[in-house]
């Protein structure tokens, strides 16, 4: 084989070993490539000159492929797996505006907040993910207490600083601290604390007609000097009334919540059939619709508001009873489902 034919025979030989090689720098350790070296003195001193070059040419060429393997690999464009279409396909053309609409439950947060603004209300965001000392601490529930499972709370892998994990909140109530901080100064003022928190909230549920794992809340909170039960009343009844244009009576009763003392379950009088009867109702002529209460000293505490001073009461009420209510919707899963014809319905 002449030296020519022996570079070939050697470059192939070594370029096949390069792409099962691990460690891709090893090639250039290749007992073969330094064989070839060896071999120049034995040349006739015509021959050396071109074999010479012919090593290192294929020396360097190995050299490149080595640097090339070790370069980081280009960075691409990260995938989003939420994303409803292929980044790399051609942008598909918009739907006509006249077909879509908004979200029923939207629309009547859009609504609600506008009703509650006109009462003198700021409207606050709540989260998606928080952490157990808004979601449980803050609210009087103590380490450990039997009211914490009935939630059914879901929780992350990841923890917090204290070692507790992460919440999906299960009430908006998770904000409540937050607002009677943030709002703290207008006690100062004179002026009250008065806020709403409507948002999505989530709970390990057994999903049923009436029953959701998703579902929107609306907490309001309200502290002042001299707040009684009876503003309590009287601001829900006010608001429910609004929403439903019509006049409509409410009835409380005795209930326990930790973060509020004394609690009430309030219901309202069907606003369809006025107390007569009806499917909505479950033919009682009332319908239970949200938890409220004073808000418990403890928790007024815990956003450093003295309860010596002021008082104040908070509620939690569903959103989504509220808009099934209004619109003689059966069943609560719609709302998530997605299903274009029932969402079409409110298209207008």
């Amino acid at each position: 084989m002449g030296p020519n034919e022996l570079v070939a025979a050697v470059r192939k030989d070594l370029l096949a070993r390069f792409e099962s090689l691990e460690k891709k720098s090893d090639i250039l350790k290749a007992p073969e490539l330094k064989d070839l070296f060896k071999q120049i003195p034995a040349l006739e001193p015509h021959e050396r000159a071109e074999f010479g070059q012919k090593i290192n040419a294929l020396s360097n060429e190995l050299k490149e492929l080595v640097a090339s393997a070790a370069a980081p690999i280009q960075q691409l464009t990260p995938i989003d797996v939420t994303a409803p279409m292929d980044i790399n396909t051609a942008f598909p053309s918009f739907l006509p505006a006249e077909h879509g609409s908004v979200h029923p439950l939207m629309k009547e947060v859009e609504v609600l907040s506008g009703i509650f603004e006109r009462m003198g209300f700021s409207i606050e965001e709540s989260r998606e993910i928080d952490d157990q000392y808004h979601m449980f601490d803050a609210l009087n529930f103590p380490k450990d207490h039997p009211a914490r499972d009935d939630y059914d709370t879901f929780m992350t892998v990841e923890e917090d600083e204290n070692g507790e994990r992460f919440v999906a909140p299960a009430h908006t109530s998770t904000m409540q601290n937050r607002v009677l901080k943030k709002y703290a100064t207008n006690l100062a003022k004179g002026q009250p604390i008065a806020a709403v928190v409507p948002d999505r909230v989530f709970r390990n549920e057994d999903l049923d007609a009436r029953h959701e794992h998703t579902f929107y809340q609306v907490e309001g909170v309200y502290v002042h000097k001299g707040v009684h039960a009876g503003m309590l009343i009287a601001t829900l009844q006010e608001f429910l009334s609004e929403y439903y244009k019509k006049t409509v009576e409410v009835r409380t009763n005795p209930f326990y919540f930790p973060f509020t003392e004394p609690s009430f379950e309030m219901a309202l009088s069907c606003p369809f059939c006025e107390k007569a009867g009806c499917k909505v109702c479950s033919f009682e002529g009332w319908i239970e619709l949200l938890g409220c209460g004073m808000i418990h000293p403890e928790v007024l505490k815990a956003a450093s508001i003295d309860p010596t001073v002021y008082t104040g009461f908070a509620w939690g009420l569903g959103i989504d009873r509220l808009v099934m209510m209004k619109n003689g919707i059966e069943d609560v899963r719609h709302f998530e489902s997605a299903k274009l014809t029932f969402l079409r319905q409110f298209n207008d």
